[in-house]
């Protein structure tokens, strides 16, 4: 079986420049009325359902099902605006690694990000990033990372009509929480530390393979084309 290929995005795909956490506090000042502090809300390797609740909590306010609407709204209102003033980059490698991994007829090519799903679809069409990934697990629903890692194991499998074992996956991420959840299916993972967690602290998370960055393509690529044994 081709291997199985799921992406985190922030950190690992793409810098955004904090176009998600600003676009969050400019809709939470629309729809809300309130602002920071937000220092004490952990964002990195989390998903926005989890995040967005615990700024609920924080700041009050009711966790309603017209709340939840009316601020993703805004959220993904704003979170266009972002993206197209602050100065986010595609990180190292990852253009070519994208464009040489969706060439070959022995992997296919998946998301597994905390982002809502339209929040991941804005970000990777802004980027010009999109059209790698047809399917994947996202952040809508889950406050678990573990709970989007099977989501995007069930998309893989649904995506190509039959099973897939977690040895033929590979969990791809810059977060000890991408480690832990790709654990979570099975799976394998390649860990990068490009995102705000150090090589030293993803080392100790226990990753198959660590890169400080992904400007080695072929290095990646031959990791992640490995076939399982």
């Amino acid at each position: 079986m081709s291997n199985v290929l799921l992406f985190d995005i922030d950190g690992t795909l793409l810098n955004s420049g904090d176009a998600g956490q600003h676009a969050m506090e400019q809709a939470l000042l629309e729809v809300f009325g309130v602002t920071g502090p937000y220092e004490n809300i952990l964002a990195a390797g989390r998903t926005d359902r989890a995040i967005t609740t615990d700024l609920f909590a924080h700041h009050k306010i009711e966790s309603s099902e017209t709340n939840w609407s009316t601020f993703q709204e805004a959220y993904f209102r704003h979170l266009l605006q972002s993206l197209g003033k602050l100065d986010g980059v595609v990180l190292p490698g990852i253009v070519g690694l994208l464009d040489g991994l969706a060439a070959n007829p022995n992997v296919t090519l998946g998301l597994l990000t905390g982002n809502f799903q339209i929040g991941a679809q804005l970000k990777l069409r802004h980027y010009q990033l999109d059209h790698h990934f047809a399917f994947g697990g996202f952040g809508d629903h889950h406050f678990d990372r573990d709970d989007v890692a099977r989501l995007a194991m069930e998309a893989a499998c649904a995506h190509l009509n039959q099973t897939v074992p977690g040895e033929s996956i590979w969990v791809i991420g810059d977060t000890p929480s991408d480690i832990k959840c790709g654990r979570a299916i099975g799976a394998r993972v390649v860990a990068v530390s490009t995102g705000i967690y150090s090589y030293e602290v993803l080392e100790e998370a226990g990753p198959d393979f660590l890169f400080t960055d992904f400007s080695d393509v072929a290095a990646v690529t031959q990791c992640l084309t490995a076939l399982s044994k």
